[in-house]
């Protein structure tokens, strides 16, 4: 392990034990503030259950880099969601990261490869362009939670990795729990989850879900695959 790799390490542990008990604007307060000043963004896919965390983020410091991957497949309705909750709480530092154009000709001409290979579809549009958009900075928070199940069970506060520190504020958060924070603070839902998109992502691959489903039964129905590849353990490794 080299020295530099080694330091994050210890300073990654460092950051569990002050840190890794808390969780919300506790948690992400002194992150923002202090620890990662300058060098933390919010990873967000303005779908549902996005708002929480990025009012959380809003009150701390509106000008926190926000990064929204627009992978040139989701809904109208998410894109409108996103420019209305960036003017609603004051986000100065939106940032639209698309896939690379040369790229998409070269693996992805039809537009189909999502349905060729869901994969290589979610490597191409979300996991690059995210490596991209991450460079430069030290640590990511990102909205899941615990309760959503699969390889979140056991999600902690905090994951160092090899590359960058993951923060997870609403990790201990229940969906009631999150539904009485919303309505508290009068944040208005993501539009397609009155019709039944519970866990809203690329168009081609989101299905609504069923009475009694789990929320996140509707993202890619029908396949072996539960996440797009942007969260540990795969973040770094898997478009390389």
């Amino acid at each position: 392990m080299s020295e530099a790799s080694e330091e994050r390490r210890r300073r990654a542990a460092l950051l569990v034990w002050r840190y890794g008990g808390l969780e919300g604007e506790a948690l992400l307060a002194p992150l923002i503030e202090r620890e990662f000043r300058g060098r933390i963004a919010l990873l967000t896919s303005f779908g549902a259950e996005s708002a929480l965390l990025l009012d959380m983020v809003a009150r701390i410091d509106r000008a926190t880099p926000v990064i929204f991957l627009d992978t040139g497949k989701l809904f109208g309705e998410t894109l409108r969601y996103r420019d209305m909750l960036t003017a609603r709480l004051g986000l100065g530092d939106v940032r639209s990261i698309a896939p690379d154009p040369a790229e998409i000709a070269r693996r992805d001409a039809d537009g189909t490869l999502w349905h060729r290979n869901a994969d290589a579809c979610c490597r191409l549009r979300k996991v690059e362009p995210l490596q991209r958009a991450l460079d430069g900075f030290e640590a990511v928070i990102s909205g899941r939670k615990r309760y959503q199940g699969g390889a979140r069970r056991d999600l902690a506060a905090i994951e160092p990795g090899a590359d960058i520190v993951r923060v997870n504020p609403l990790w201990s958060y229940d969906r009631e729990r999150i539904e009485r924070a919303a309505a508290a603070r009068r944040l208005p839902p993501h539009p397609l989850e009155a019709e039944g998109f519970l866990s809203i992502g690329c168009m081609p691959c989101t299905d609504r879900v069923a009475p009694g489903e789990d929320r996140r039964a509707g993202r890619w129905r029908g396949l072996d695959k539960s996440e797009c590849g942007i969260h540990p353990a795969h973040l770094v490794e898997a478009a390389r």
